[in-house]
């Protein structure tokens, strides 16, 4: 059972990237999925989380990622996404995608907050923004 992230990168400021994880050994099914992101000297942010089965919110942007980055997940794949534009160096970070592997009813925002929920999680891939 193992999170494969992957896609990150050095890319100049304003440009965009697609970080992926592929799970293996479970099925992504419709499970609360998460992006993480430690930047250097600092401490684990959510960046966004998602929850299909939320009563309410269950899609949350950390503030300053909102209408720049989107989650998303490839059932049939088995893939989620972090589909990240308008980058700019304070998105420089390792990211890190996480599953909760049951069936809730909480937001987004709950999981985000909480990542010591998250029951599995990739090995982290490095975004560098930098010109």
């Amino acid at each position: 059972v193992q999170l494969q992230a992957s896609g990150g990168g050095l890319v100049q400021p304003g440009g965009s990237l697609t970080l992926s994880c592929t799970a293996s050994g479970f099925t992504l099914d419709d499970y609360t999925i998460g992006w993480f992101r430690q930047p250097p000297g600092k401490e684990r942010e959510g960046v966004s989380c998602f929850n299909s089965h939320a009563s309410v919110g269950g899609t949350y942007y950390e503030d300053s990622v909102k209408g720049r980055f989107t989650i998303s997940r490839d059932n049939a794949k088995n893939i989620l996404y972090l589909q990240m534009n308008s980058l700019n160096a304070e998105d420089t970070a390792v990211y890190y995608c996480a599953v909760y592997a049951k069936r809730t009813q909480d937001s987004g925002l709950y999981y985000c907050l909480r990542p010591y929920k998250f029951d599995f999680w990739g090995q982290g891939t490095l975004v560098t923004v930098s010109s």
